[in-house]
């Protein structure tokens, strides 16, 4: 018997989760469709192409949002076991009500590892070719630049000639082991810029230990000088911008290859940053549906449903708030970024072992 009831309690709630889930993912494409259709508006291309991008872009941020789809569904699916009188008949067969709040807690602690392990690199992917397709429609098609395995690439356009940079690795201001190739517009070499350091810090390059090939005329040319500028349209924030989109990278990238991504280029701190906020997103959810089972089963609270809606999603915004108020501290070092991270989740904890005790029989 108790068998069945696990299984009836858990298909419930999990039908629950997915049609809340296809409400935020309808809503959501909905807005972001018409910022692509905005985009694309002047633009030559396929008319799906909007829909499209909306598709491959969504995921990502279903998953973003996934403590507080929890926490509606739980919400939503507690609510209506109460009201069903179905709460009474569990308790009835044994089941308190922390036993009902664990079955539905755990059950969101599980999807979230589910969520990092399986679904999370999909949307990685769908992600990177979000950005991708994105950036090859966009008003600085002429000026690219993208990152993979082997580094940083670069490519710039101007009137008579096209640039093609290519670094190692990034450290502080510094670009390391740079190689710049000119082409004329017939796509021939010109020139050959070697450097063992550039400091990008400005959009005026500072190059050191250079070696410059000029080719002209078919003679080979060949200069050596301790220091050399050239001017680009990236700085250092913008290049850095690009290692920051932590949609594009996978939690098992950063479980396995973290240390590759480091020496790419990827900022220790935002690496770190990225790690932990997935680490934490299977807790995340457990609290967020605790948190949620306790308002709807507590007795102080349940005279009324929209009360408890309203007082939930209150609870619900202040949590967020303080979880990205917390991270925007870590982000500034005023405290470190693991702290910023795993203190709401501490505090949450705190507040959801108070709640329980409310709502346990004596």
């Amino acid at each position: 018997m108790n068998k069945i009831i696990i299984i009836y309690l858990l298909k419930n709630f999990l039908k629950t989760f997915f049609l809340v889930t296809l409400i935020f993912f309808c809503f959501g494409m909905i807005l972001n469709l018409f910022e692509e259709i905005e985009f694309f508006k002047n633009l030559n291309t396929h008319s799906f192409m909007p829909l499209i991008l909306t598709s491959f872009y969504m995921p990502s941020m279903i998953i973003n949002g996934l403590p507080f789809i929890i926490f509606i569904s739980s919400l939503w699916y507690m609510i209506k076991i109460r009201n069903s009188k179905d709460l009474l008949t569990l308790k009835i067969y044994g089941y308190s009500n922390i036993k009902i709040l664990l079955i539905f807690a755990f059950t969101s602690f599980l999807l979230g590892w589910l969520v990092l392990l399986i679904a999370n690199p999909i949307t990685s992917s769908m992600s990177k070719y979000y950005e991708k397709t994105k950036s090859l429609y966009s008003k600085d098609i002429d000026h690219l630049v993208t990152f993979n395995r082997n580094g940083l690439w670069i490519k710039e356009n101007f009137n008579d000639y096209y640039r093609i940079i290519t670094a190692d690795k990034t450290k502080n201001n510094f670009l390391r082991d740079v190689s710049i190739f000119h082409f004329n517009k017939k796509s021939d070499l010109i020139e050959k810029i070697n450097a063992k350091r550039v400091n990008i810090k400005d959009f005026d390059w500072k190059l050191n230990q250079v070696q410059i090939f000029k080719i002209n005329d078919g003679i080979l040319k060949k200069e050596d000088l301790e220091n050399y500028e050239i001017t680009s349209i990236y700085n250092l924030e913008k290049i850095d911008s690009l290692y920051k989109n932590f949609d594009t990278l996978s939690f098992l990238d950063l479980v396995f290859n973290f240390k590759k991504l480091q020496n790419n280029g990827y900022n220790f701190t935002f690496l770190n940053q990225s790690l932990h906020t997935m680490l934490s997103l299977p807790f995340f959810l457990f609290l967020m549906c605790t948190l949620a089972s306790i308002f709807s089963i507590s007795s102080l609270i349940q005279s009324n449903n929209f009360k408890l809606i309203a007082l939930g999603l209150i609870t619900c915004v202040l949590t967020f708030y303080f979880k990205d108020l917390s991270l925007a501290l870590g982000q500034t070092d005023r405290i470190p970024i693991i702290l910023a991270i795993w203190s709401p989740i501490f505090i949450l904890t705190l507040f959801t072992f108070i709640g329980i005790f409310q709502i346990n029989e004596k």
